[in-house]
């Protein structure tokens, strides 16, 4: 038993740990020069794609591309509490829901008008209404296996996370313009802006009590990750062909996400504990970013085309007017 895994061990440490060193130069360049981590990550990533083919790495890549990434998803749980979600009041907290369920919606109906199937259109309107990459990730380990799917992932990686950085710098000075209150600004910024970290850049830019806030709603459309995607998958398990590979009925780390966030709930998880979740789960997801990076092709993702950062440019601004109607009408 110990030496198959031992073997095991030794197969994927090569790749696994050009993955990590990927990762921390990634993160370098986040505390050295604002740069924004996972952004990094795939971009470092990519010149190494003659990697992912090389024998001695390319099993430790994959590993990397879709273990350490439900790992760094599952994780995300022991962050959330039920506490959080009575924090913001009903009429706030259904407006998040409802931005996160309109935006993928929304996603769904214009995939055609851009030439994208609707597994794109699911992946990126996901990626805009949910948490950005770790969305992404999520979302397309329980798409089924496609000629393009690492492509359309890398891309849609790249695309909202370079948005949510523009989101960090002109949202709080939209803001600013439109006279908002503290709470509507918070809101506004942790329900539209795409990634946890500009959240909170955009959020504490302004003021701390206005990060607090943003950072709160920000974990509450980190919540809705986990029964989104189990619906998914069970949507896409129904609709596989009777001969194609189905997807697990609960995907494993959405279970571990939701068993978490029930600990957190009921205060199970210590302090220390939740902080160690989180920088695991954090320096899983920049390995799992930086091994998809790896396996992508600059060519290839150039093929996807313009309409596509245009659909997902659409899908930010609806999201933008979606909560910002909302924020108006609430009051």
């Amino acid at each position: 038993m110990v030496e198959p895994l031992k073997d095991r061990a030794n197969v994927l440490f090569p790749g696994i740990a050009l993955a990590g060193l990927v990762a921390i130069a990634a993160q370098f360049l986040n505390e050295h020069y604002g740069a924004p981590a996972m952004l990094m990550a795939i971009l470092l990533g990519m010149p190494l794609n003659f990697l992912s083919e090389e024998k001695r790495t390319a099993e430790g890549i994959a590993f990397s591309a879709r273990a350490l990434l439900r790992l760094g998803v599952a994780l995300l749980g022991a962050r959330i509490s039920v506490e959080m979600v009575q924090a913001l009041g009903l009429p706030f907290l259904a407006l998040v829901v409802l931005g996160v369920l309109a935006t993928i919606g929304f996603s769904l109906l214009i995939g055609g008008l851009f030439g994208r199937d609707r597994l794109f259109s699911f992946l990126t309107g996901g990626a805009v209404a949910i948490c950005g990459a770790s969305a992404a990730m999520a979302i397309g380990s329980i798409l089924p296996k496609r000629e393009n799917g690492e492509r359309d992932l890398a891309f849609t990686v790249i695309t909202v996370t370079v948005l949510s950085t523009l989101a960090m710098i002109f949202y709080p000075i939209l803001t600013s313009s439109l006279g908002l209150t503290t709470d509507a600004t918070g809101v506004f910024l942790g329900g539209t802006i795409h990634d946890v970290a500009q959240v909170v850049g955009a959020g504490f830019s302004i003021s701390e009590e206005t990060g607090d806030l943003s950072t709160l709603v920000k974990l509450i459309r980190v919540t809705m990750l986990a029964p989104i995607v189990l619906v998914a998958a069970l949507v896409l398990r129904k609709g596989a062909a009777p001969d194609a590979t189905r997807p697990p009925l609960v995907p494993g780390f959405v279970i571990a996400f939701l068993v978490l966030a029930t600990c957190n709930s009921f205060g199970l998880i210590p302090d220390a504990a939740k902080e160690t979740a989180g920088h695991v789960s954090r320096w899983a997801l920049l390995a799992a970013i930086a091994a998809v990076g790896m396996k992508t092709s600059i060519p290839k993702l150039l093929e996807v085309g313009g309409p596509a950062i245009w659909m997902m440019l659409t899908q930010t601004v609806f999201l933008a007017l979606f909560v910002l109607g909302g924020i108006w009408l609430i009051g």
